[in-house]
């Protein structure tokens, strides 16, 4: 980013300041959303390490252990657009603390079924809450800060972003570890309870409410349209480990004709001053917007699939134990960790390029760790790698971040719900895609030879793949930035219209 665009920026953001009152309480605050964010992310990949576990207590099939981890993330991504765009029309606050409390209640279900049937439906449940947690997470950073203090908050989202990701295995191996017995795995949901409960408690007492805006008309039609769509992505996806891909194959072209409906029908509602689900506005208006969704989706399809594969190989491989294979990721974890609250500091000074940066960071890492891996003696590869694994991490620190921050920096407030909720359904799609493609091309190079290294570079190698295509969209923006000495577009209709958030513009 020119100093002329920083300079623009600046001005531009201190006229939308000018009439914000910071809420003393918005840091402790923050931590409330911190702590329910985890939750929900670590959720996605804590569950993997105790399949093998849950299958054999409850006599379940391959394909019904499957949708323990395959159904929470598929509810997790219906939810997240419309969730947002009803915190953006009613009251985030009420909204989130709602969910809170649901994923507390279904957590609690999911370590007391009894069965399998049971587990996936409260799975699917519990995956509900959380997507409609999520998008209030990053409306209520938006809505709670502004300038440098919102780029600091979003470090520390960005972090708890990576760490969730990355820390899943190992936070399951030690759940494992210390509950043993056939139902150790029970534990893996109720330890939610009790820190969900301590965080509904404090969210009443911290989180800013909101009032209504009048805007609380919801649109079913493009909930029904988006849903669909969305669904129809994901369903093959998440039924990969049983043969859906193939099977349904056509869901995929159906799923995009659908989505193209629900674009038109939107585009209808804005020219006829409707409120939309999702306004398409967002995409061609603020600058920066669909670059910024379209890097998210593509880092995870790599970023969130390696760990499955990781797991793979350390306890399939090398024989090593769910605590062990995951301590032996921790590097990554620390690393990204370190860099992502640091980074909420340094992205209003560099801009796009801290994305750039982190991007070539965890595509050093995580190469070098496959070369090393591949060629290093076993019984000494996981030490030597864990180094590069670190760089890997802190470039990756460098990534979600930075990437959330730009690229709802120019979103309006009264749209940070419905914006947040789509940056994360991206963000879902990216994960679920990889999650089913990486594990799968494992397995195919392991059954053509029983080689795990050339297995695990094979799909390290995929993953970088889609991370090299998002360092392109990033590289992209950032000479685009370079370029440019005008200030980031606004979307129209700006929030200074609006009652709920006028102060804040």
């Amino acid at each position: 980013m020119t100093a002329s665009t920083s300079a623009a920026g600046g001005r531009d953001t201190g006229a939308q300041e000018a009439g914000y009152e910071p809420d003393p309480r918005r840091w402790r605050a923050l931590w409330v959303t911190l702590v329910a964010g985890f939750m929900s992310l670590l959720d996605v990949t804590i569950v993997a390490v105790a399949l093998p576990t849950v299958q054999r207590d409850l006599g379940a099939s391959p394909a019904q252990v499957q949708c323990v981890v395959s159904g929470y993330a598929l509810t997790f991504a219906l939810a997240l657009v419309t969730a947002g765009r009803l915190g953006d029309a009613l009251d985030r606050r009420r909204i989130f603390l709602l969910a809170l409390g649901g994923f507390v209640v279904f957590s609690a279900a999911c370590g007391a079924a009894p069965d399998i049937t049971l587990l996936v439906a409260a799975r699917l449940a519990q995956g509900l809450a959380a997507g409609f947690m999520a998008p209030q997470n990053s409306a209520l950073i938006q809505q709670m800060f502004r300038g440098a203090e919102r780029g600091r908050a979003f470090g520390f989202f960005g972090a708890i972003v990576g760490i969730s990701s990355a820390a899943g295995p190992i936070t399951g191996g030690v759940v494992l570890a210390l509950a043993s017995g056939a139902q150790g795995w029970r534990w893996i949901f109720y330890v939610n309870v009790p820190i969900g409960i301590l965080a509904v408690l404090l969210g009443r007492r911290l989180l800013p409410r909101t009032r209504r805006s009048g805007r609380g008309r919801v649109d079913v039609p493009g909930v029904l349209l988006l849903g669909l769509g969305v669904l129809a992505l994901m369903y093959p996806l998440v039924q990969a480990d049983s043969g859906g891909l193939g099977r349904l194959w056509w869901l995929f072209p159906a799923g995009a004709a659908v989505l193209v409906v629900f674009v038109h029908w939107e585009r209808r509602l804005v020219a006829r001053h409707a409120q939309p689900l999702l306004d398409p506005r967002l995409f061609s208006t603020v600058r920066g917007y669909a670059v910024g969704a379209g890097i998210g989706t593509l880092y995870f399809v790599g970023f969130s699939g390696v760990w499955l594969v990781f797991a793979l190989f350390y306890q399939h491989g090398l024989g090593f134990s769910p605590l062990r294979s995951g301590l032996a990721v921790t590097p990554f974890a620390l690393g990204s960790a370190s860099a992502a609250v640091v980074s909420g500091r340094l992205v209003e000074r560099f801009g796009r390029l801290l994305t750039v940066c982190g991007l070539t960071g965890v595509l050093v890492g995580l190469g070098g760790t496959a070369l090393l891996l591949r060629f290093v003696p076993l019984d000494v590869a996981p030490w030597v790698a864990a180094p590069v694994l670190f760089l890997g991490g802190v470039g990756g620190g460098f990534v979600v971040s930075p990437n959330i921050t730009m690229t709802l920096r120019d979103v309006p407030v009264r749209m940070a719900g419905a914006a947040g909720g789509a940056l994360q359904t991206g963000q879902r799609l990216g994960a679920t895609l990889g999650t089913a493609a990486l594990p799968g091309l494992f397995y195919l190079v392991l059954g053509r030879g029983h080689d795990y290294r050339g297995a695990l570079v094979t799909a390290l190698c995929a993953a970088l793949v889609g991370m090299a295509a998002s360092l392109a969209l990033a590289v992209f923006d950032w000479q685009r930035d370079r370029r440019s000495s005008r200030p980031r577009g606004k979307c129209p209709d700006e929030a200074a219209h609006d009652p709920v958030h006028a102060r804040h513009t």
